[in-house]
């Protein structure tokens, strides 16, 4: 039996290099100030830092870091690729103390990598296809956790985060960090990311009828005030289990792990459970196959928290 962490790539640095640049420069190395792919060659010398090129194009040098949520990090690539894996593997997140106490670095250090890992765990919304193209069900649904600003009122849910989530039966699932539960709300939402051909499945909220309709979108909802949860009409399965499931698992990461989190980093920590959920083993991702997904998302998403409003 053999652990995968003890691959060479989680302990040696110039494997830890080479492993990130075969999946980055597949077809060899890119200069990431000029674009060019010619005349480029990996400098030698004792003084050299690893994995250092140089592009004779624009003549000047460069790591697979630059660009990506690696660049000006003095943390060791074999590190980054550890947290990688210990992110992308627990199914409810790792805390940064737990990081700072695994990799032996800082509680800074930790918290700075595991957000850049969020970031890189992002998936353009441009980029992503519809959801329930060919009439398959989506679930949505709509929690509420935290609280605004951190203070606590008498007054049900009024100043919780509302985050309201799209799981396709059987794929991926879709978060977003929402103003209200509103038809003015949701309706961009769903008009973007629902094909015309999906099935919504809801609970009986008002809102959710109103913008099927309008939409015209095939909508069936379940009865929770009568104790319905699950109905069956002829083959199809009427139910929201399948979005209150992802629900519990994000529930217990964010109480559980993570306990805290701001309002202005929750959309990151909704990209983790969302890439792990939509990554799973029966999407046929195993723990090594979503690292490496990860990893081949941290190009050109680096954070640098220099100013107020990130």
């Amino acid at each position: 039996m053999k652990s995968v962490l003890s691959a060479k790539h989680f302990h040696d640095e110039e494997a830890a290099y080479k492993f990130v640049e075969a999946r980055l420069w597949p077809n060899g190395p890119v200069c990431p100030h000029c674009g060019g792919v010619e005349r480029i060659s990996k400098m030698g010398g004792k003084s050299t830092r690893i994995g250092t090129y140089k592009c004779y194009q624009c003549r000047k040098p460069f790591t697979v870091k630059v660009g990506t949520i690696f660049e000006a990090s003095h943390v060791p690539m074999r590190h980054w690729l550890q947290a990688i894996f210990l992110m992308t593997s627990s199914k409810k997140g790792i805390s940064s103390n737990q990081l700072h106490r695994t990799l032996g670095c800082t509680l800074k250090t930790a918290w700075f990598i595991s957000h850049r890992i969020r970031e890189a765990m992002r998936v353009n919304g441009l980029m992503m296809p519809p959801m329930g193209s060919g009439g398959g069900v989506v679930e949505a649904d709509e929690t509420f956790i935290g609280f605004v600003g951190g203070a606590k009122t008498s007054v049900a849910w009024s100043n919780k985060n509302i985050v309201f989530t799209l799981v396709e039966r059987g794929g991926s699932a879709r978060s977003f960090h929402v103003d209200g539960v509103r038809a003015a709300d949701l309706m961009p939402i769903i008009r973007q990311n629902l094909s015309r051909e999906a099935q919504l499945q809801t609970d009986e909220m008002n809102t959710y009828s109103y913008i099927a309709k309008k939409e015209g979108i095939d909508h069936e909802a379940v009865k929770h005030s009568k104790d319905e949860y699950v109905r069956r009409e002829g083959d199809r399965l009427i139910t929201t289990n399948t979005v209150e499931g992802y629900y519990s698992i994000f529930k217990r990461g964010m109480k559980g792990v993570y306990q805290h989190c701001k309002e202005k980093h929750l959309h990151r920590y909704l990209s983790e459970f969302d890439f792990r959920y939509s990554n799973r083993i029966a999407t046929g991702y195993d723990d090594l196959a979503r690292a490496e997904k990860a990893l081949k998302g941290v190009r050109g998403k680096r954070l640098t928290y220099r100013t107020t409003n990130q």
